[in-house]
């Protein structure tokens, strides 16, 4: 079974990333953040949700943003700002 890695917005659509690849679904992120456990899946930019056991770390990049590394697949996500408070404790 994939496990869903983390979920962005891409237009119409909603990526879906998994170790084994993605997908697009119609179900916008705004919904899925209403339906999804909060405290599995992290809202940590406006378009992205990442699921926090795929977390291998945050990084800051050149500019000091921070972006999250994932454990076992190369994507880094971006953190906006306003949801940087979450990794605090990394």
């Amino acid at each position: 079974m994939d496990v869903v890695l983390y979920f962005q917005s891409d237009n119409k659509y909603t990526r879906v990333a998994t170790r084994e690849g993605e997908a697009l679904i119609r179900k916008p992120l705004k919904e899925l953040v209403e339906e999804l456990d909060p405290q599995q899946f992290w809202q940590i930019h406006r378009p992205t949700l990442v699921n926090a056991g795929a977390v291998a770390g945050v990084v800051r990049d050149f500019r000091g943003r921070l972006q999250v590394k994932l454990k076992q697949h190369e994507d880094t996500l971006l953190v906006a700002e306003s949801y940087a408070h979450l990794f605090k404790q990394m």
